[in-house]
């Protein structure tokens, strides 16, 4: 219970906590005494050649970019063509008769319309064990059109970064948390779905299926602060919906889960994570177990797991095998 607590705490913007040595499993002491003073002198052969071949694989990368792209592309075909296999939007849709709707507009539009809407219901129960089966904010990183652009942003703002050509502001992540219940509230009093306006998500994916508006100036500009001010910015600091999935899937069965033995932690998965305070454990002598899940803020992208020199990150399917 207390690893769910931290998990969520650190979700709503809480900084992560740093673990009492005193609480360590004698088996987490164990690793971590074996690990001191020889991470550099004793790994650095075998990091060096791990770390090489591990920077050339993108297989989380690629997948994730495909299925995003394909999902997105089935609801403009289903509309172009007229063939309603996938028909509407992300933000509420029929996939071959089945109602499925994104789980934080649902909430903004029985907030406004003050009731329960019984297809929105269907809708959004689906939708719910849907992602909690896949956990954390898993929809970020594998459906939501704005997070590929925002990737190719990142990619462009690391290099400008470099060359000095771009800033990178920090923004206190409990302010997605306080803008959550903002919009909230505005849709309760005003009767009006005010976060859909101006989502990303919401408009990106009508302007691919019905074509592109001036709403579309409003995603450039979130682009390019995020390309020259602030690194990741609308999904860090401000997007309510990757708040809303890390709730649901808090205690799904699927995880990312961090493998302490094996770890020589050069920090490798923290430069590449989109919520790096997710994979503080990863630092020296954090670890309180072996093995640790990393907690609901994780997007599920990956990353992590392919720069891993040494496989400490990993997928796991909880229930299946041991």
């Amino acid at each position: 219970m207390s690893k769910l607590k931290e998990s969520f705490r650190t979700l709503f913007g809480g900084k992560p906590g740093k673990p009492d040595p005193a609480n360590f499993s004698d088996d987490a002491k164990v690793i971590h005494e074996r690990q001191s003073g020889k991470r550099t002198a004793d790994f650095k052969e075998e990091f060096g050649r791990t770390k090489e071949t591990s920077r050339k694989n993108t297989y989380w990368r690629r997948r994730r970019w495909l299925v995003i792209i394909v999902t997105n592309l089935l609801f403009v075909l289903s509309y172009k063509l007229d063939i309603q296999m996938l028909e509407g939007a992300l933000t509420g849709s029929r996939f071959v008769g089945f109602h499925l709707a994104d789980l934080n507009a649902s909430l903004q539009v029985m907030l406004a319309f003050k009731q329960v809407l019984i297809n929105l219901l269907i809708g959004t129960v689906t939708v719910f064990i849907m992602w909690w089966l896949l956990g954390g904010r898993t929809f970020c990183s594998w459906v939501c059109p704005y997070h590929i652009l925002a990737e190719w942003a990142e990619i462009l703002h690391v290099k400008l970064y470099k060359k000095g050509w771009a800033k990178n502001f920090k923004f206190d992540r409990r302010t997605r948390t306080w803008l959550w219940i903002i919009f909230a509230v505005f849709a309760f009093l005003s009767g009006y779905t005010v976060y859909e306006t101006i989502s990303p998500t919401g408009i990106i994916s009508r302007a691919l299926i019905y074509g592109p508006g001036l709403a579309l100036l409003w995603v450039t500009l979130i682009l390019l602060f995020e390309i020259f001010f602030s690194q990741r910015a609308w999904c860090r600091y401000v997007c309510p919906i990757g708040l809303t999935y890390g709730i649901v899937g808090a205690t799904s069965p699927m995880k990312v889960q961090y493998h302490l033995d094996s770890c020589h932690h050069d920090g490798e998965c923290r430069k590449v994570c989109l919520v790096p305070h997710v994979l503080e454990v990863t630092k020296a002598k954090r670890a309180d177990e072996p093995i640790v899940d990393i907690p609901a803020d994780c997007t599920r992208c990956g990353r992590c797991v392919e720069v891993c020199p040494t496989d400490s990150l990993l997928f796991k399917f909880k229930g299946l095998g041991s």
